[in-house]
């Protein structure tokens, strides 16, 4: 699939959908308590029904009701997959599937789309493997196909959270152990991630203990209870009309988003304000309003899924700016700084990679042909670019953005955008 944009006037109130983050935790954890719970206004989404295939695979019943989930748990005794377990795209589902797993009493084998195959496991195998389980890489390179072999006993263990996701996949499922598990972190990057996974211990009642996230206890033999809850709007998806509306001079004012809610991308809002964009807290939404942007430097390391659009307005902004200590942005669905520097470097960008970031300079962006290499948020980022660029752009691997934002199209014709999605012809 093809998106064609042209420079257009966007403006206008969009509501954003749930939250991805939030969803997939919201998932797995039910479908580890006992009893029913009901998940309202989830995101549906590519990778929200990868988090559904999966727990469904551990013997879980889900009903989808159209506007959210219904989910028996399996209370804390997940069952042996029948088949091998396929997460799609989505590698948070793979990382707490993986732990999931460690439960059972049994070998599960996971896979994933090409993307997925590519993505880095090895600090949570060893881990795991450290708290009594038996895991590998099919191919010994500690990437999908990986194969686990339960039950994880407890015990202590170190990791290298060089993805928050090692991390929360260990604290979701460490409380059903039958020994209490002691994580002792090395490194912890997107630590707002692994607060949002502690935030959801916290409302079911878990006993843990943290030493400032440099040493993690959570006692075993606990158990999760049923909830019913409704999903918040996903700031991670929200980045892009804040960035769209930052870089056009035109006011936005984004609806269903929780300034309260710990998802750490609500952190863009700042970037951009400190870059010059007007942001208010109003009754009906978070307006933001585009002025003229001037070049800063931002720590990203809490926020790598801003990096594609951050990289978009730092275009736009006087001077330079610098998006750093981000280096796990490089092993996402992409390496998102080097596709990042590229595809804007086609449309005219003054953009360099550092080993742990980018360097943009305002630049006169022109429409051409970009590649967003089947990863959702470049192509989200993409047309961004190209709705503030002289002349049409066409953005190639458009149906990426089905992973979590199947609405982004839709929104940003709602709003003004020139943008059509066309079907390309196979050759």
């Amino acid at each position: 699939m093809l998106i064609y944009v042209t420079r257009s006037r966007t403006r206008g109130t969009v509501r954003i959908p749930g939250s991805k983050s939030h969803t997939v935790r919201a998932l797995f954890i039910a479908s580890l308590a006992e009893g029913r719970s009901v998940i309202s206004h989830p995101l549906l989404s590519k990778d929200a029904f990868s988090a559904v295939e999966a727990c469904k695979a551990f013997g879980a019943r889900i009903e989808n009701t159209g506007d959210g989930f219904v989910i028996d748990g399996t209370g804390g005794k997940p069952a042996v997959p029948e088949n091998v377990v396929d997460v799609g795209n989505s590698g948070t589902t793979l990382r707490f599937a993986m732990m999931t797993a460690g439960l059972t009493d049994g070998w599960t084998v996971f896979t994933g789309d090409s993307q997925i195959r590519r993505r880095p496991l090895g600090p949570l195998i060893r881990a795991m493997n450290q708290l009594g389980g038996h895991v590998f890489s099919t191919r010994g390179n500690d990437m999908a196909p990986v194969a686990v072999g339960g039950r994880l006993k407890g015990g202590s263990t170190e990791l290298d959270a060089f993805t928050s996701q090692y991390l929360s996949s260990i604290l979701i499922t460490a409380p059903l152990l039958d020994s209490d598990t002691e994580i002792i972190i090395t490194r912890l990057n997107e630590k707002p991630y692994v607060e949002m996974t502690m935030w959801w211990l916290d409302g079911q009642g878990i006993e843990y203990s943290n030493e400032d996230f440099r040493r993690i206890k959570i006692k075993g033999g606990q158990r999760y209870r049923a909830f019913c809850t409704e999903i918040p709007g996903d700031f991670s998806s929200a980045t892009f009309f804040m960035v769209l509306a930052a870089v056009s001079g035109e006011e936005f004012v984004l609806k269903n988003l929780d300034m309260t809610d710990p998802q750490g991308d609500k952190m863009v809002l700042r970037y951009l304000a400190d870059m010059g964009a007007e942001v208010s807290c109003r009754e009906n939404g978070i307006a933001i309003k585009g002025k003229e942007l001037k070049g800063i430097e931002i720590d990203m390391n809490a926020t790598p899924d801003a990096l594609p659009a951050m990289a978009v307005a730092g275009c736009f902004a006087r001077g330079e700016t610098r998006l750093v200590n981000v280096p796990q942005a490089r092993v996402k669905e992409t390496d998102r700084i080097r596709v990042m520097c590229t595809e804007l470097a086609k449309m005219g960008a003054d953009i360099e990679e550092l080993p742990d970031g980018l360097v943009i300079r305002e630049s006169k962006l022109r429409g051409c042909r970009v590649n967003g290499h089947g990863d959702h948020r470049i192509v989200m980022a993409l047309t961004i670019a190209g709705l503030n660029a002289e002349g049409e752009t066409c953005i190639e691997t458009a149906e990426a953005v089905d992973v979590t934002f199947p609405e982004f199209p839709m929104l940003i014709r709602q709003c003004g955008g020139d943008i059509r999605l066309v079907r390309e012809e196979r050759r």
